[in-house]
């Protein structure tokens, strides 16, 4: 059975947000530790974005001969942005359940 590039860097993004999301909820943190650490996670998604769109760039102008290594990069950043984008769904349907609870 052969294992795909994109099925390991898949596995190995998922594996560091993870490994991320238990350190920040495993320990009693300050809001401010918490909101930092938010924050380094979207910088690391725009991060993504912005590597990808700039060897894609490249490609386009022919500096980048290595097509796999292009569509690997847009991958993970695509995964990256769900990923984010479903943990803000998950937020905002938290907050509304919240808001709707009896007091």
């Amino acid at each position: 059975m052969k294992i795909s590039n994109q099925n390991i860097s898949t596995n190995v993004l998922r594996q560091n947000i993870l490994e991320k999301a238990n350190e920040a909820f495993s320990e009693n943190k300050k809001p401010e530790e918490f909101s930092k650490k938010i924050n380094d996670a979207l910088n690391s998604v725009a991060e993504s974005q912005n590597k990808a769109s700039k060897i894609t760039k490249e490609y386009e102008l022919g500096k980048e001969t290595d097509l796999t290594k292009v569509i690997m990069q847009q991958q993970i950043s695509n995964i990256a942005f769900q990923m984010t984008l479903n943990v803000r769904n998950k937020v905002l349907s938290s907050y509304k359940d919240i808001m709707n609870m009896p007091v």
